[in-house]
C-alpha cells in the first residue's frame, strides 16, 4: 500500500527482457540500509518486489501481465521513474490510499502552464473514465493528484510547482503515456452495487461484511 507521495526520483539504468517478462534495474533507489530484498516500491505507481539490490541500485521482476497493463513498455534505459517505499502503519496518510496495481494506460491530451503550475488533460479509456470524479484522487504515474474536471473520456489535474519539480510530470508532454490508478473506493462502491442487484441491494450487513462497518 502506497499513499502517492513521491519519495525521490530514480534512474533506469537497465531493462534485461526474459520472453514476455523483463527485470528492472534502477538506481538512486534509496539508501541501501533503507531496502531489503522483498521490499514493495512504487516504480511509477506500479508496485514492484525488490529481488536484488547493490548500495543504491534495485533490481525489479515485470510480469508479463504489468507489460500489457502498464506505460512499462516505454522505459528505456535513462528513463526517470517516481519512487515511493510502501506506506508503514505509523505513517500519516498525506495522500490518498494507491494499491500500486495500474488500471490503465493514459495520453496527456494538453499541457498549460498557469501562473508556475502545469495543468495537465489526460485522455483516458472510457471504460475506466467512469471511476475518475470531480475533487476525487487519482494516481498518475504513482503520484496522489486531485481530479480538477472530468468527461466522458478526460480529466484533467493541476500540477503545483513542488510536485512538478519533485516528480517526472515536469517533463509530461502532448502523447506521452503514463500509468493511472483510480481510486480503489469507486471500485468496490461498484462491485458491490453490481452483487446488490442480484439480491438485496446495499444493505448494512452486506457493507459488514465486505469490511465497510
Amino acid at each position: 500500500m502506497f499513499t502517492g507521495l513521491i519519495e525521490t526520483v530514480g534512474r533506469v539504468t537497465a531493462i534485461e527482457r526474459r520472453g514476455p517478462a523483463a527485470r528492472l534495474m534502477v538506481e538512486g533507489v534509496f539508501p541501501g540500509e533503507e531496502i531489503a530484498l522483498g521490499d514493495s516500491i512504487a516504480v511509477n505507481g506500479i508496485c514492484l518486489t525488490v529481488v536484488a539490490r547493490d548500495g543504491g541500485r534495485a533490481a525489479f521482476d515485470v510480469s508479463p501481465e504489468t507489460f500489457e497493463r502498464t506505460a512499462f513498455r516505454n522505459f528505456r534505459s535513462g528513463s526517470r521513474v517516481n519512487l515511493e517505499r510502501a506506506l508503514r502503519l505509523c505513517d500519516r496518510l498525506g495522500g490518498h490510499i494507491v494499491t500500486g496495481h495500474i488500471d490503465c494506460v493514459a495520453k496527456v491530451a494538453e499541457r498549460r502552464e498557469i501562473s508556475g503550475s502545469i495543468a495537465l488533460s489526460f485522455s483516458i479509456p472510457r471504460d475506466y473514465a467512469r471511476y475518475v470524479i470531480g475533487k476525487g484522487s487519482v494516481a498518475i504515474d504513482g503520484i496522489s493528484l486531485t481530479v480538477n474536471s472530468v468527461s466522458e473520456e478526460t480529466f484533467s489535474v493541476t500540477i503545483i510547482p513542488h510536485t512538478a519539480e519533485q516528480t517526472t510530470l515536469q517533463a509530461a508532454r502532448p502523447g506521452d503515456e503514463v500509468n493511472v490508478e483510480t481510486d480503489i473506493i469507486g471500485k468496490y462502491v461498484e462491485r458491490l452495487l453490481a452483487a446488490g442487484k442480484k439480491g438485496d441491494g446495499v444493505t448494512l450487513d452486506l457493507l459488514a461484511k465486505n469490511g465497510f462497518m
